[in-house]
């Protein structure tokens, strides 16, 4: 069994590619990762969503190839 990891999307992004990349990873559709993002972030007051999402895209690493 191949081991999945998780990449920022090449295809799939808005910004650096972290939902899409995550939305990739456990195979749902991407514009719902986000809106879950979006809902938790403005109606969770501990949840930290900006932070959460630059130190994402700051660790999480690019492809290692890209399919266009």
């Amino acid at each position: 069994m191949e081991k999945k990891k998780l990449y920022k999307s090449a295809n799939d992004k808005m910004l650096s590619g972290v939902l899409g990349g995550f939305a990739e990873y456990i195979g749902v559709d991407a514009t719902l990762v986000r809106l879950i993002y979006v809902l938790i972030s403005l109606f969770s007051a501990g949840f930290p969503g900006l932070l959460f999402y630059i130190i994402c895209a700051i660790v999480i690493p690019e492809p290692p190839f890209t399919v266009e």
